[in-house]
């Protein structure tokens, strides 16, 4: 199947090319091994010095050196390369999980919490190269490979000797996932990956890329438009995707979200990313959490516990070793259990608390008749805890409370002193400790739904991988 009509693939000493993978815009890959003794697989991209002028090629030639440097978990390692009068040839890390433009299409769209992984795998290649200063320039899912479950990035530091346009000022590549000051042939500069990472996620989570069009005119009308682009109706996604997902995919770069701020994203949450180092963090707070608990300080346990939690999830992911991940999850359970206890604990030892509370916030309502904003902001402090009270644990109660006390703080920023600051800054401390608790209700139960989804997608992978086998 690999060889097109007649064309047989390149010759290379150390190497024999076998299959044809592929032909992106610049090259054809091919599957090959060492002649060597280890016959060694690997990928060999074959680019024609033809699509290069004379400086191009030398540059790319020092970038390859360069390049052969960078060594990534998630960057497709550049082994060597060699180069004739016709082409240069690349020869890279073999992938054998196809890239991710196949494995989406496989599974028409992604659950948002493995494309969450994905993503953020993504975003640590990408900050490797951003703090190296190399800018990728041609993101697409095709040039994303797989290796089991983990993601490797391809072809990066390549794009920036070609030019999106050939000699007939025809676009080369797939004008789906470039930036629109891209295409457009405005001024562009390292934020265009930015945008193309937003595509990738747009079509990991809904099957297709947010510019997919029946005609190339069509295309091209909706890429020079300028109307906001938005999630398909009925998108169900969380509140952190969809905000990173508008801010990515915003048409102008200079409001596009910026680099450090799309590391530092909630949903991207590098922090909590599946590495080596989770099982070291998880158990540090473990251990300090055990402590707490035992010399009886409830909530500070409970916040250390669900810290903790949050590093045990990516934990059980990394590890590979079957019986290991069991182990993991059995003591997982037990943590989630006793953090379960240590909430009614708590739940009870806050219910004087706020019964304390409430009086104050009835003292100081009626001490706010004259200040319209005041009563307004504490009316909807009351609505968060009335929600609250009634069971409805969610992101929208949480909402209301950070709505009264971003309006709180400001009143308290006028308010002179007196009693009413006094109960001011007390109904402040109070709706904080609130919050911050229903934060960390909302936090767990993400955890736990993680941890439970953890083992059914363990078990599915587990029936693929034997049905395959």
């Amino acid at each position: 199947a690999g060889m097109a009509a007649g064309f047989a693939p390149p010759k290379l000493s150390e190497f024999i090319l076998t299959e044809r993978l592929g032909s992106g815009t610049y090259a054809a890959v091919y599957k090959a091994y060492r002649k060597k003794d280890s016959r060694e697989v690997v990928a060999v991209k074959v680019v024609g010095k033809k699509s290069l002028n004379k400086a191009s090629t030398e540059n790319l030639l020092t970038e390859i050196e360069i390049l052969k440097t960078v060594r990534h978990p998630h960057i497709v390692q550049l082994k060597d390369f060699q180069w004739d009068s016709e082409n240069i040839y690349l020869i890279m890390e073999w992938c054998s999980g196809g890239d991710l433009s196949r494995f989406i299409r496989s599974r028409h769209m992604l659950p948002e919490r493995v494309a969450r992984r994905f993503l953020q795998q993504l975003a640590c290649a990408l900050q490797f190269l951003h703090e190296r200063n190399i800018s990728h320039l041609d993101l697409k899912p095709q040039n994303i490979l797989l290796s089991g479950s983990v993601l490797k990035l391809a072809d990066f530091g390549f794009a920036q000797y070609m030019s999106p346009w050939d000699e007939k000022h025809v676009l080369r590549g797939s004008p789906l996932y470039m930036a629109p000051e891209m295409v457009c042939r405005r001024q562009y500069d390292a934020r265009v990956d930015l945008w193309s990472v937003g595509v990738i996620l747009y079509e990991a989570l809904f099957g297709r890329p947010p510019f997919a069009s029946r005609s190339y005119t069509e295309l091209e009308e909706k890429i020079r438009s300028d109307w906001p682009i938005e999630l398909p109706p009925g998108a169900r996604v969380s509140r952190d995707c969809r905000d990173l997902l508008l801010r990515l995919l915003d048409r102008d770069p200079d409001s596009r979200l910026s680099f450090s701020a799309f590391f530092a994203h909630p949903f991207v949450d590098l922090e909590h990313m599946p590495s080596a180092e989770s099982l070291g963090r998880a158990t540090e707070l473990v251990v300090k959490a055990v402590q707490k608990d035992q010399r009886g300080d409830w909530s500070a346990a409970l916040s250390l516990y669900c810290s903790a939690l949050e590093h045990f999830v990516p934990a059980i992911h990394y590890e590979t070793d079957i019986q290991r991940k069991e182990a993991l999850r059995q003591k997982v359970n037990q943590y989630v259990s006793r953090a379960e206890e240590l909430k009614a604990l708590v739940a009870s030892d806050n219910k004087i608390i706020f019964e304390e509370a409430k009086s104050a916030r009835d003292i100081l309502k009626e001490m706010s008749r004259s200040l319209p904003r005041l009563l307004s902001a504490l009316e909807v402090a009351s609505a968060a805890i009335a929600q609250e009270e009634e069971g409805q644990e969610s992101q929208e109660t949480l909402d209301l409370y950070q709505q009264s006390l971003g309006e709180l703080l400001l009143v308290l920023a006028a308010e002179p002193q007196g009693r009413r600051r006094e109960l001011l800054h007390g109904e402040i401390k109070s709706l904080m400790s609130r919050a911050e608790y229903l934060k960390e209700q909302l936090k767990m139960r993400e955890t736990q739904t993680e941890a439970s989804m953890d083992r059914e997608a363990l078990s599915e992978s587990v029936k693929s991988f034997c049905s395959l086998s």
